[in-house]
């Protein structure tokens, strides 16, 4: 009985574990102060496993948050901040495979960390944080084109912090900064990364 008892407290802990390990949390110190992130290391393994990479080498040390982008519609504040090595080429890593969102079912809600990137297959280093649901960013497998039916990578979540994501998305913008569709979204004072690290969940 006391056998079948522990048995069955085993089985109800295991998916209890399982959760746990699932993400990888990272400290993200900045000169505004600390983000901690939750990777999810489990659901989009290759994109949180090349974040860690940079984090682990030390290369987003000394990056920058450079632009902000503000959107009118819809709730506010609304948006997102990127941030990253901006094809530093003593930076960045190799180009990582694509996953979308279709795959992952990691959805680019309020705090979600994202790559930033060209076409599929091309992030490396820059990555997004949201400041409101971006559905749009998400992979449409029915999208009328191929930019839309890949969507974004969306690979975390920040579990502590928004209100220095939110102080970062506040930040002044310089109305001559950027190019093309960026144009007026870049800081005007880049907020400095001073590290980002693994840290123990809480």
């Amino acid at each position: 009985m006391l056998y079948r008892f522990a048995l069955l407290l085993a089985a109800l802990l295991l998916p209890a574990a399982a959760a746990a390990q699932a993400t990888t949390n990272v400290v993200m110190t900045t000169d505004l102060g600390e983000i901690v992130i939750a990777l999810e290391t489990e659901r989009a393994p290759v994109t949180a496993a090349n974040f860690l990479r940079y984090a682990d080498e030390k290369r987003f040390d000394g990056t920058v948050f450079y632009r902000a982008m503000r959107l009118d519609w819809g709730e506010q504040p609304n948006g997102l901040i990127q941030a990253g090595t901006q094809f530093d080429p003593k930076r960045i890593l190799p180009p990582i495979a694509h996953e979308p969102t279709s795959e992952t079912g990691v959805k680019h809600l309020a705090g979600t960390i994202s790559m930033a990137r060209y076409e599929p297959g091309s992030a490396t280093g820059d990555f997004s944080i949201m400041l409101s649901p971006q559905p749009g960013l998400d992979a449409d497998p029915a999208g009328e084109d191929a930019e839309r039916r890949a969507g974004y990578a969306a690979f975390g979540h920040v579990v502590q912090g928004m209100d220095v994501v939110r102080a970062i998305f506040d930040a002044p913008v310089d109305p001559e900064k950027g190019e093309g569709p960026m144009k007026g979204q870049m800081l005007a004072q880049p907020v400095k990364i001073i590290s980002v690290r693994r840290v123990a969940a809480p």
